[in-house]
């Protein structure tokens, strides 16, 4: 006796047998990016809401430091998914300089 996958999931098949594994990493890539990218957009929020009337310059380094880490996580993702130009995210995230600088940088 033998068994057929359901057409709904034939699409899936490869080479003879599932590749549903395949499948599920490629989701959870997939989820991962859309949250980091989140992440960026949640803390370049950060930094252009601070204000120099009711914030401390201290506070905008830590901000910067927060948007160039979450950056370089963005940055790294998107490498793991096979995306490796970058130059189009810094433009419809609009990613500033100075974060820019920071990425990657280790910090004490």
């Amino acid at each position: 006796m033998s068994l057929r996958p359901p057409q709904s999931l034939r699409q899936f098949n490869s080479s003879g047998g599932f590749n549903v594994l395949e499948y599920e990493l490629m989701s959870e890539r997939a989820a991962s990016l859309g949250r980091n990218g989140l992440k960026v957009e949640s803390a370049l929020a950060e930094l252009r809401a601070w204000d120099a009337t009711r914030h401390s310059d201290a506070e905008r380094e830590n901000l910067i430091n927060k948007a160039s880490d979450a950056v370089w996580a963005f940055f790294i993702q998107r490498e793991i998914c096979g995306l490796r130009n970058g130059r189009d995210i810094i433009q419809r995230y609009a990613i500033p300089n100075e974060v820019l600088a920071k990425v990657g940088v280790i910090r004490r």
